[in-house]
């Protein structure tokens, strides 16, 4: 750094988005504390997991995954709010940058040729200025070279929030909700679907069934972090 840097620095102290303990000079977005104790699930590894298995027998995928545990009160869950409304949007990155280095090398998610974030609402994007979904699938796009192609998917309707609903008024409020442009740029190809947070699943499989008629399609999903269900 330089001395300039240091002294803006001291004005605005850059600080750990989990912890909010001061970051080195090599740390960025999270110190090295926190990234190395991040509760991270391996569901990477296994099709046989908790992500995985909401979707048994409603619809069929390549791979299932998400990085984290999220818990009430823990740091991801200080790293999804601040993401989702505080503007930090290098922690969206900061997490697919450290998935995707797991995800490239997994034999479920080697073969990821496209990734589509869950789209945002053209209204609800409005407000909030960005889709954190995006930033996380840009974060895994930059570390397994591999293209995010945010247009395709897209939601026809403005829905309701998802929080304290039950898993069927859940699925209820985003059944129908997405579509695809140009479905032949995805045929035959082997897809990524990303969101932030997985509670129900329900988001999701709106968004793969929507995706499930396209010719020749794989279909795998990713979040930053799974909820308790």
């Amino acid at each position: 750094m330089s001395l300039f840097d240091d002294f803006i620095s001291l004005i605005f102290p850059r600080i750990c988005a989990a912890c909010g303990n001061s970051l080195w000079k090599h740390e960025e977005t999270l110190c090295l504390s926190c990234e190395y104790h991040l509760p991270r699930t391996e569901f990477h590894l296994s099709l046989e997991n908790p992500v995985g298995s909401l979707f048994w027998g409603r619809v069929t995928l390549s791979g299932a995954a998400a990085f984290l545990y999220f818990h009430k009160g823990g740091k991801v869950q200080r790293l999804i709010h601040q993401l989702k409304y505080k503007g930090r949007k290098d922690i969206g990155l900061c997490l697919g940058k450290n998935y995707g280095q797991f995800l490239k090398n997994s034999p479920f998610f080697n073969t990821v040729e496209i990734i589509l974030p869950v789209p945002l609402h053209l209204k609800k994007l409005r407000q909030r200025g960005y889709n954190q979904s995006e930033l996380f699938a840009a974060g895994l796009g930059e570390a397994m070279n591999i293209p995010v192609e945010a247009g395709l998917l897209y939601r026809k309707k403005a829905t309701e929030t998802q929080t304290r609903k039950s898993r069927f008024r859940r699925w209820q409020n985003v059944a129908e909700v997405f579509a695809v442009r140009s479905p032949e740029t995805l045929e035959m190809k082997h897809v990524l679907v990303v969101d932030d947070v997985i509670t129900t699943g329900a988001t999701l499989e709106s968004c793969i069934l929507a995706l499930s008629g396209i010719k020749g399609i794989r279909i795998s999903v990713a979040a930053i972090a799974v909820a308790p269900f």
